[in-house]
């Protein structure tokens, strides 16, 4: 086959039969698609990245797509071959969209509503003491946090004394927080491909609880997401220079306005489970992705060839 892909896509939660889809269809279109490539066991030598003995860093574009294993050698090593090869996405984008404070900031500047925040040096306790006065109440949340770990809702001064002690011990460098806005405990997930609406679900926080991430006790519900809310997803991408996100959503009940919260630039398919609620976006997902894999792909071939003359 005259092109060849690395994938590390995660295996849980359907994502195996995901990836099997995903090599066929590559497959009718003439590009062999190298499966289970974690940086994790790659090594870099002499300007070359070697996973399993073979170099990685002659295939023609890597999909990495695995949130859950994502360590910082890992990471190095998909900033450096990004230096040389398309991904999906970017390094600079998934860079972009782990990181909480970097993603609001520039989605505010770009003139999409996201909950008012802060970034606090760990030693400015009565900055943070005038903002939560000025707020009501607030969410600490880890720059580089997912699925909803470490999110810590913060009532008044007394809750924030309380846990200041802790942060420190943990020796972060400074703190980001949020505006609680006041909503309905539940949101809209958006997932987006190549710059095209795939598909919609909500999701509702557990009890008396206010996260609505899966992995904090959040469940998933069948939700349609009207032209405003596609709009602002499809822009929130754009802005985050993202290939494939997932947009989380919200009305803030306040403001009467919709809000996005976070993007997520590995967005889950939809689990076996879900998909028998109704959840039927896989397959168009899965076609989107090939579409920009086979075109990415093609281009790169152009630009050796124009090199090679």
């Amino acid at each position: 086959m005259s092109r060849k892909i690395g994938m590390w896509l995660y295996q849980n939660g359907g994502g195996d039969k995901i990836e099997k889809k995903i090599v066929k269809k590559l497959k009718e279109r003439d590009i062999k698609a190298i499966t289970g490539i974690n940086p994790r066991h790659a090594i870099a030598n002499n300007g070359h990245i070697y996973h399993n003995g073979s170099r990685a860093d002659k295939l023609d574009l890597f999909f990495s797509y695995n949130a859950g294993e994502q360590t910082q050698y890992q990471v190095f090593l998909y900033q450096a071959l990004n230096r040389i090869m398309p991904m999906i996405n970017s390094y600079e984008a998934f860079s972009l969209t782990e990181d909480k404070f970097q993603t609001s900031f520039l989605l505010q500047n770009h003139g999409i509503a996201t909950p008012d925040f802060k970034l606090c040096h760990r030693d400015d306790g009565d900055e943070l003491r005038s903002i939560i006065r000025k707020w009501d109440k607030m969410v600490y949340k880890p720059t580089d946090g997912w699925g909803g770990i470490g999110l810590t809702k913060i009532e008044n001064e007394a809750t924030l004394d309380m846990l200041l002690p802790l942060l420190n011990q943990m020796d972060l460098r400074f703190f980001y927080v949020e505006k609680f806005l006041k909503y309905d405990n539940s949101d809209f997930r958006v997932d987006i491909v190549d710059g095209e609406f795939v598909g919609c679900y909500g999701r509702r926080a557990a009890g008396t609880d206010w996260r609505t991430n899966i992995t904090s006790g959040g469940s998933v519900f069948m939700r349609e997401a009207n032209d405003e809310i596609v709009s602002l997803a499809k822009k929130a991408t754009k802005v985050c220079g993202a290939d494939i996100a997932g947009v989380d959503i919200i009305y803030d009940l306040e403001k009467e306005e919709y809000v996005v919260i976070e993007v997520n630039g590995i967005p889950a398919f939809a689990t076996p489970e879900q998909e028998k609620m109704g959840l039927n976006f896989n397959d168009k997902k899965i076609d989107l992705i090939v579409d920009m894999i086979d075109r990415k792909t093609k281009k790169k071939k152009r630009k050796k060839k124009k090199g090679q003359k």
